[in-house]
């Protein structure tokens, strides 16, 4: 079983604060979750040009996934955060995968040059993938430069035939203002692009929490 979706950076950070977008996922057998995972690039200083990639989890009772020693170098030695190139305004491909049991491999392809790039192995129980979410991770202020990223053509891949299948919808979660959320996130849809989800930092909010998306024809 496996789960991608495109990313885009439109507007990228102009800030030395934390971003991070990513394609999260639990590792479950049958209804029962174990832990799971999130693979996304990162905008973070003390990686070469402010950019990384990150695949790592938890475990469903607290701490951290183990998993296999990444071929990307980490400027910062950290685990789950690696050195990865990525250029705003070109879409990359964020996947989970099954890769054996109780493995979960992630990986990510510049569809630009078609190079896909796996970053490691996350050792997880479980066999199937639930509770797919895409999310932007900000640490900037709520009135830094205003930031945007694209979703795009969202698939999964189930059962031993590896159907292709892709969501209608999605629904929109933003984070309480209380719990340290902004009140000026978007996530939207253009008409001209309906297939696209957009999610903008710095901008008019038009709709709230828990909101359902149509997704228009996928490109």
């Amino acid at each position: 079983m496996s789960v991608s979706i495109e990313l885009t950076i439109a507007a990228p950070p102009t800030t030395d604060d934390l971003y991070f977008w990513a394609l999260q996922a639990s590792f479950a057998t049958g209804s029962t979750v174990q832990g799971a995972g999130h693979i996304g690039l990162q905008w973070i200083s003390g990686y070469p040009g402010s950019t990384a990639v990150n695949w790592g989890g938890y475990h469903q009772g607290g701490g951290e996934l183990a998993g296999s020693d990444s071929a990307l170098p980490s400027a910062r030695g950290n685990v789950n955060t690696r050195n990865y190139v990525w250029s705003h305004g070109a879409a990359y491909r964020l996947t989970i995968e099954r890769s054996g049991a109780d493995r979960w491999l992630g990986s990510v392809t510049a569809l630009a040059t078609g190079i896909v790039t796996p970053i490691r192995e996350l050792y997880c129980a479980g066999s199937e993938l639930r509770h797919i979410v895409m999310w932007s991770e900000v640490f900037a202020a709520c009135d830094a430069p205003p930031v945007e990223v694209h979703w795009s053509n969202p698939a999964v891949w189930v059962g031993p035939e590896h159907k292709a299948a892709a969501p209608s919808a999605v629904s929109i979660s933003y984070q309480r203002v209380e719990d340290g959320g902004c009140s000026n996130t978007h996530t939207f849809i253009d008409p001209s692009e309906p297939s696209v989800v957009r999610q903008r930092t710095n901008a008019t909010r038009l709709n709230a929490h828990g909101d359902t998306l149509l997704l228009g024809h996928l490109r």
